[in-house]
């Protein structure tokens, strides 16, 4: 039995525009929790003590953030988008306000750096309502040819949170330091506090300016698939951080978490065939532009993460270029991906055309991360800043238009979870992508120590294991220097890592090559009434 939808309300312009201000708000905080903790963790460890935990402050978000955002979308679209941003803000800033309290609750929990995972964990449920909510609230207010231009906006957001995270982080940890009378606040808190006035200011405008949203009358949740999903998510999540790492890959842990992965998956597919309101409704994954755009974005967010996790590893340790260089280096992977996101998304906008700039984004990326395969152990920061450039342009468009896209294909009713799903396997190709170059990385350079004989190739590469693991979460810190044999064999490594993720991009390009070729509408209108035989509802005329 179908549930009545409720009519759409018609925003106002200033509603619109004070909503999407709100938004760009909290996607900012929400996007800047992934990056600025990173340059802080040395800090924190040193006062909370913990290092054996050092992984879990960053690994804690990003599980808990990802495992709900596919319930995120789906209760938007039961109980409305404003509630859902409401309670995820209201998450969201309990969680950091806690994390700022980290260490002063005594033992509760086993003491400070258990607290702060804690606590990161519950920021990171409200992370995961901000990232799906705010994509799918811009699905409401505006039509999907006008959507190309706020997509660029929010493409750009996510590159200035990712250039900008680590220099606030290391800002606040080494000045931010300050004393009220008796009390003194370690500049490392900071980071977290931070989120508290911004975060109550987007309340404030959503409570007051956002207009009410699309809700289901009388529908159930589905709590049995919201528990396997997460359940299955956290089981990948694990195994992909803890292997190779914290146990090796062929371990009774690691195979048992794949083991609870798999059979989740199971049975989760049997029970969202079943329920009436699925989290995950399965009939999206016959609508062409839905599967195509997905499969598109999971492999080039896996092959983005692939490369960029382990390039200040590679500028350090392969070429020799010192920490505070390394940044630089890569700062034109950001500035592409905002001018090609913003470009991008404009062009869709004025012309409802998205398929061209998306495979021109796809060319391009094959071509810069082909550049980066050929730089060897001999470029230097200029030579990597401009290929880094040319891959940021090819990223740009993936940022901006793969959720338009598959948002135009959603059925009335289901922009959640057709926006949380498209969320949640990007997210899920980042991770699967981080691990894989990491496994490969370690494997190559194990081959290429041990094929160029140096007596203390297993001390080398001990220490190299040992910081890809740190800098996998943490773009740090400190000038190493290499032995030049080490940093020919990191090379060559990081060399394969390249071809490696060009591989991947060469099949996303496939997936973006399949994505049906329609103009995107100009009005909000019901999918399903104008979808072409045969199509579900992928043909969408303007």
């Amino acid at each position: 039995m179908t549930n009545a939808v409720a009519a759409r309300p018609l925003p106002t312009a200033q509603e619109k525009r004070v909503t999407f201000f709100a938004l760009m708000i909290v996607l900012l905080l929400s996007a800047l929790d992934q990056t600025i903790v990173s340059t802080a963790m040395p800090r924190i460890v040193a006062e909370l003590n913990g290092l054996e935990l050092y992984a879990w402050v960053t690994t804690i978000y990003l599980l808990s953030s990802t495992v709900m955002v596919p319930i995120w979308g789906k209760l938007g679209d039961l109980y409305g988008r404003k509630m859902i941003m409401i309670i995820g803000i209201g998450l969201f800033v309990f969680g950091s306000w806690l994390c700022g309290l980290s260490g002063g609750f005594g033992s509760l929990f086993g003491g400070g750096m258990v607290q702060l995972i804690v606590f990161r964990g519950i920021q990171g449920l409200g992370g995961g309502a901000l990232f799906t909510g705010a994509f799918a609230v811009i699905g409401d207010l505006f039509p999907p040819r006008e959507r190309g231009k706020y997509a660029g906006a929010v493409g750009a957001v996510f590159g200035l949170a990712s250039v900008i995270g680590p220099v606030v982080g290391g800002f606040f940890t080494e000045h931010g330091t300050v004393d009220i009378g008796a009390v003194h606040i370690a500049g490392w808190r900071w980071i977290f506090y931070l989120n508290l006035p911004l975060s109550i200011l987007s309340l404030f405008m959503i409570v007051t300016r956002m207009p009410g949203s699309v809700r289901k009358r009388g529908a159930r949740i589905d709590f049995a698939g919201a528990v396997l999903i997460a359940v299955s998510v956290a089981s990948l999540m694990l195994a992909l951080s803890w292997g190779g790492h914290d146990y090796p890959w062929a371990s009774p842990t690691i195979l048992g978490l794949f083991a609870v992965f798999a059979a989740g998956v199971v049975v989760f597919l049997v029970v969202e065939h079943t329920v009436p309101e699925p989290v995950m409704p399965m009939g999206l994954f016959k609508i062409r532009a839905f599967w195509t755009t997905t499969l598109a974005s999971f492999l080039i967010a896996m092959s983005f993460m692939g490369v960029v996790t382990f390039m200040p590893l590679y500028l350090q340790l392969g070429l020799g270029v010192p920490a505070t260089q390394s940044g630089v280096a890569i700062l034109p992977l950001m500035v592409g991906l905002v001018l090609s996101s913003g470009v991008a998304g404009r062009m869709v906008s004025k012309t409802g055309h998205y398929k061209r700039y998306m495979i021109a984004g796809g060319v391009f990326l094959i071509v810069g991360i082909f550049l980066l395969s050929l730089m060897g152990d001999r470029a230097n920061v200029l030579q990597v800043a401009w290929r880094m450039f040319v891959v940021g342009l090819g990223l740009g468009p993936a940022q901006s238009l793969f959720s338009t896209v598959a948002q135009n294909s959603a059925p009335e009713g289901q922009m959640g979870v057709v926006t949380s799903a498209s969320q949640f396997f990007r997210q899920i190709g980042s991770t699967i992508g981080t691990a894989l170059c990491g496994a490969f990385l370690t494997a190559r350079l194990a081959g290429e120590m041990t094929a160029r004989g140096e007596g203390g190739a297993k001390a080398g590469l001990a220490q190299l294991q040992s910081l890809a693991f740190s800098h996998e979460r943490a773009v740090g810190a400190v000038n190493v220097v290499v032995d030049p044999i080490v940093k020919a064999a990191f090379s060559a490594s990081m060399t394969a890592v390249f071809l490696a993720a060009l591989a991947v991009v060469a099949l996303g390009l496939l997936a973006i090559l399949a994505i049906p070729n329609v103009t995107l509408r100009k009005h909000h209108i019901h999918a399903e009434a104008v979808a072409e035989p045969g199509e579900g509802t992928d043909g969408v005329e303007a």
